[in-house]
């Protein structure tokens, strides 16, 4: 398995089973009207981390499970849990007050922006929701798969009403990711069965363990508004090599190689397990993306891709139909 995400004991116990976390209900933007009520004061939070590159020899659960484990728990199999038929990517820079030394917040759009529709997240499009015989490749009988359509990112908020604290918690994660879904008046479980929140806290402030031990990752909250799918995506070029730095570009050029690295690893797997780890797994609870994560060399290494909006870093993505059946990364 590549990243099946860090996984602490308290993480275990989350995906494990509906830990109630408390969060205390929070001032509403007053940059939208619809936004006018507190979004939740309870959230239940189930979260899958993505490694850090020097924890990816960990191959003892609970802990992480890395590329050099791909094998293991193969193939992916479906859960009960949704899938993302039509993705959108909603960003929200939380706090940022105008810092972004290494110009994160534009070349993250520009990623987003052209994603979509592209031959490296058609891999994804097999997967597909409450398939009749949930095993390997048959998907037979299913009449909704992960979607792949251009134009995914929806749109930006620039949250300078909320303050960050020093180190947000997955509680402050995700009620700033319940926020979002009233600020861009998503409120309903229907407006946010496809929606992502990608919460980019500042340069400088993260949620602990971040460079350490994991560089991001994503979950689901239980909010006033349904379920809503989010990811905590702390200023990556914080973290230099250990989240992506020049994994692919030299110099300069590579400085943001962990923007689109990382943020596509946890796109593509809130794609096919937004509610994790209830969708699209294996049998080690490794996701799309863990089971093919910083690959450096041979099928499946990381490298460039060329899309609309430019030229990005990305990692493959494990298929279930590849290698004639026997899955691989692609």
């Amino acid at each position: 398995m590549s990243l099946t995400r860090f996984r602490s004991a308290p993480s275990r116990a989350l995906l494990a089973g509906g830990v109630v976390l408390t969060v205390a209900a929070a001032m509403v933007p007053a940059s939208r009207a619809s936004a006018a009520s507190a979004p939740v004061t309870k959230v239940a939070s189930h979260i899958h981390v993505l490694p850090t590159f020097e924890r990816r020899n960990d191959c003892v659960l609970p802990i992480v499970v890395s590329v050099t484990c791909a094998g293991v728990g193969t193939p992916m199999t479906a859960g009960t849990g949704p899938i993302q038929t039509s993705p959108a990517v909603y960003i929200v820079q939380w706090g940022w007050h105008g810092t972004d030394p290494n110009g994160l917040g534009a070349y993250q759009q520009s990623f987003f922006n052209g994603i979509g529709g592209t031959s490296w997240n058609a891999s994804q499009t097999q997967y597909c929701a409450n398939p009749a015989a949930p095993v390997g490749l048959d998907c037979t009988g299913a009449t909704s798969f992960v979607g792949n359509p251009t134009g995914v990112l929806k749109g930006v908020w620039v949250d300078e009403t909320n303050a960050v604290p020093a180190n947000p918690d997955d509680a402050a994660i995700q009620a700033e990711a319940a926020r979002a879904a009233v600020h861009f008046g998503n409120t309903t479980q229907a407006s946010n069965g496809s929606t992502q929140y990608v919460i980019d806290t500042p340069h400088g402030n993260s949620t602990t363990g971040f460079a350490t031990s994991w560089c991001s990752y994503h979950g689901y909250a239980a909010t006033s508004s349904g379920n809503v799918s989010y990811t905590d995506f702390p200023y990556i070029p914080d973290a230099g090599g250990s989240c992506g730095q020049n994994f692919v570009n030299s110099g300069s050029a590579g400085t943001l190689d962990g923007v689109s690295i990382v943020g596509g690893h946890e796109f593509a797997e809130s794609e096919t397990d937004p509610n994790p780890p209830n969708g699209w797994t294996d049998s080690t609870f490794a996701e799309t993306g863990d089971k093919c994560a910083w690959i450096q060399a041979g099928p499946g290494a990381i490298s460039n891709i060329t899309i609309s909006t430019g030229k990005f870093a990305v990692q493959s993505l494990w298929s279930n139909k590849a290698n004639l059946g026997a899955g691989g990364c692609v």
